[in-house]
C-alpha cells in the first residue's frame, strides 16, 4: 500500500473513531474501519484492519475522553 493511500484511508477515518469499553473493542473497531478504507482505496484488507486497529487504540488510550 502506497503511503498516498495510508494517508487518505486515515484521512476518511479521522472522525470516525470507533469507540469501545476496552481495548479490544476498541482494536475490533478499528479494524473494520481500516479494512473497510482499504477496500475503497484498493488496499490490502489485512494491512489496512492492522493500521485501523492501532491507529484507533491510540487515540483512545490517549484521548479517553473522546471515545466514550
Amino acid at each position: 500500500m502506497s503511503i498516498r493511500n495510508i494517508i487518505l484511508a486515515l484521512g476518511a477515518t479521522a472522525g470516525l473513531a470507533a469507540c469501545g469499553d476496552n481495548i479490544g473493542e476498541q482494536g475490533l473497531g478499528g479494524a473494520a474501519v481500516g479494512a473497510g478504507a482499504a477496500a475503497v482505496t484498493g488496499g490490502s484488507l489485512a494491512q489496512g484492519a492492522a493500521i485501523g486497529a492501532a491507529a484507533n487504540v491510540g487515540y483512545c488510550q490517549l484521548n479517553p475522553g473522546k471515545c466514550n
